[in-house]
Order: C-alpha cells, then sequence, then structure tokens
C-alpha cells in the first residue's frame, strides 16, 4: 500500500507555494522578510512533522515564532555584550 497522508515537508512546500500570489504582492524588503518567514518552516521541518498538528499553517506559525525568539535571544545576548564594554570605558 501507498502512503495516503503526504509527508510534513511535501505538505509544507505546497503550502509554500500556495502563498505565491501573496508573496509577488509583497516588495523588497517584506519580499525577503517572507522568504526568511518560509525558511524558518523549512529549517524547523523535523520538529513541525513531530508536531502531529492538523492544521498545517499552526506548526508553520510556530516555526516562525521560534525562529524570531531564537534572532531576538542573539540581538539581547549581543546588546548586553556591548554595554558591558561600553561600561569599562
Amino acid at each position: 500500500m501507498g502512503r495516503t497522508v503526504p509527508s510534513y515537508r511535501h505538505a509544507l512546500e505546497r503550502e509554500i507555494e500556495q502563498w505565491k500570489g501573496f508573496r509577488k504582492g509583497l516588495r523588497g524588503k517584506d519580499a525577503a522578510a517572507f522568504d526568511c518567514m518560509m525558511n524558518a518552516c523549512r529549517l524547523f521541518a523535523s520538529a513541525g512533522s513531530m508536531a502531529t498538528r492538523p492544521v498545517l499553517l499552526e506548526a508553520m506559525v510556530m516555526s516562525i515564532l521560534l525562529r524570531q525568539e531564537r534572532d531576538l535571544m542573539e540581538i539581547r545576548e549581543r546588546l548586553a555584550k556591548l554595554e558591558k564594554q561600553l561600561g569599562q570605558l
């Protein structure tokens, strides 16, 4: 018997493809930001497949939020280091 449910990665790519029209409506930095968000979904595809959520978009949103949180954590760490360096001057 063959698979009746597509893999998460295939379903994810199909979902991203369905947002192509929305992406075309974006310009410049907004289009780049959209691409980064979709890449975050791809980055955490293994976690998304383990989540077994019935709505694919839920795992996509969680992936995007996770990526943004990681970026914020890195920015906070860099800022703290800069503040420490400035305090030592």
